[in-house]
């Protein structure tokens, strides 16, 4: 009987180079990751039509298109917006109250000047008052209207703020410099809600000589005291922080 031949096995030899394909493939679509990070980030019209040619032949044309969008520059912050709404707004109103009361500010007796909180406009009281009184003099109804014509339209409220110097006030009208004061407020503010200002954004107070800009000792230091002050506010909120109450010890 004839033997069959014996047929040999195959030997199978694992191909330990098969990873030099994957890595290939890997470090091949990390490239591609990277250059398409670096045209986003860094868009130009040259830029972005190479890198789109390279990957419409490489990938497709609706994949190169997913992968290239061009990115969308960031809005500038809201906040930022509103500040530079604000200070526009700010600059315009004291322009427009520096024009319509001109002379007063050309003689002194009228101060502007801009600060963290907005607008003020210092108005010596002998513009608008007779010593010792809180009615509004004749002349200065014209200037105040002027003013409140500026201010209506707007949506600044209004802090209206009387201030005496330190000699103690004696008639029958007024106890003390307080009420002269706040009286002398209250009679700005009632001019300018009688103008078509809101009455909400309007708020008189009485500070009598508390905060006085120049020395009380001298006659022209007190009559630079003798003033109401319009502070016309900013509509920006300020910055709150919240402080952390101490622990005591133990």
């Amino acid at each position: 009987m004839r033997r069959k031949p014996r047929r040999h096995k195959t030997e199978v030899r694992d191909n330990h180079e098969r990873w030099l394909i994957s890595y290939a493939d890997f470090i091949t679509l990390l490239f591609a990751f990277f250059v398409v990070m670096y045209a986003i980030s860094s868009v130009n019209e040259g830029k972005y039509r190479v890198l789109s040619d390279s990957l419409v032949d490489a990938f497709g044309k609706e994949a190169a298109a997913r992968s290239v969008a061009p990115a969308q520059p960031a809005p500038p912050p809201a906040r930022k917006q509103a500040e530079q709404r604000e200070e526009k707004g700010m600059a315009d109103v004291a322009a427009a109250i520096l024009d319509a009361m001109g002379p007063l500010v050309k003689e002194g007796r009228v101060r502007i000047t801009r600060g963290r909180r907005g607008v003020s406009v210092e108005i010596n009281a002998n513009v608008l008052f007779a010593p010792g009184s809180a009615e509004l003099e004749a002349a200065s109804l014209k200037a105040l209207g002027a003013v409140a014509d500026i201010l209506r339209p707007l949506s600044f409220n209004l802090e209206i703020t009387g201030h005496t110097d330190d000699v103690p006030i004696s008639n029958s009208i007024y106890a003390s410099n307080w009420e002269l004061s706040a009286v002398r407020a209250t009679s700005v503010a009632r001019l300018f809600a009688a103008r078509g200002i809101d009455a909400a954004r309007l708020m008189a107070v009485g500070r009598e000589a508390s905060q006085p800009v120049e020395s009380n000792a001298t006659a022209e230091g007190r009559a630079r005291n003798r003033r109401v002050t319009l502070l016309i506010l900013s509509g920006l909120p300020d910055e709150v922080k919240e402080i952390p109450i101490a622990k005591p010890d133990a």
